[in-house]
């Protein structure tokens, strides 16, 4: 995909004329922590507690959880997020969901998902793994899931905002900067480069952010 267009302005540009509609296009980096966490809580604490689960089926279901969240973050971000429609309607919506990110990458107000998009996308994961895994894993498994996110999102936040000087997060946001600045269709991982070396969308070594 060619660039046409990036701000480095650190406003947020109006997407929506309803001032409701506006508001929750908007949120503070931390919100998803506040609405999560007490998720996360309260489901680690059932399948311990009144489910009764081991610790290590606990600890397996949680891992292979937030493995299964490293690869869909990767295949939303590469396939839904960067999904390039033709009509005005579906370049509309996709400029809502992620189009604006990439207009505007240092509007701090849209770098991590509002609740008005993740709850309803939380909810159809985690019924997804209801249907799909054994009476109690899926909720551990949901934990391991969401705790991903929330390592996606605060990582996100924090490449953008953050003035990492070296090791593995300097190399992160050089990684994400080169999604950005240089080629979009490449450089899909933001927590982690590792599916991006695996499915071959990695930048070349010699390239520099």
């Amino acid at each position: 995909m060619k660039k046409n267009f990036i701000s480095n302005s650190s406003d947020s540009v109006r997407m929506f004329k309803n001032s409701f509609l506006e508001s929750m296009s908007k949120v503070r980096f931390y919100v998803p922590l506040l609405v999560y966490i007490p998720v996360i809580i309260y489901l680690g604490w059932h399948t311990l507690s009144i489910l009764q689960m081991d610790l290590i089926n606990f600890f397996g279901y949680m891992g292979l959880g937030l493995v299964v969240w490293s690869f869909a973050e990767y295949v939303l971000h590469r396939f839904v997020f960067h999904f390039y429609p033709k009509s005005t309607l579906g370049k509309r919506i996709h400029f809502i969901f992620h189009g604006v990110h990439h207009d505007y990458p240092n509007d701090a107000n849209r770098l991590v998902m509002p609740p008005s998009a993740s709850i309803p996308m939380a909810l159809a994961f985690y019924f997804l793994f209801k249907a799909l895994l054994p009476v109690g894993a899926n909720d551990v498994f949901f934990v391991g899931f969401i705790t991903g996110y929330l390592v996606y999102d605060m990582t996100h936040y924090a490449l953008h905002h953050a003035n990492f000087k070296s090791g593995i997060w300097k190399r992160l946001k050089q990684h994400h900067m080169l999604h950005h600045y240089s080629d979009a269709t490449k450089g899909y991982g933001v927590s982690s480069d590792f599916w991006d070396n695996i499915l071959g969308s990695n930048f070349t070594k010699n390239k520099n952010a």
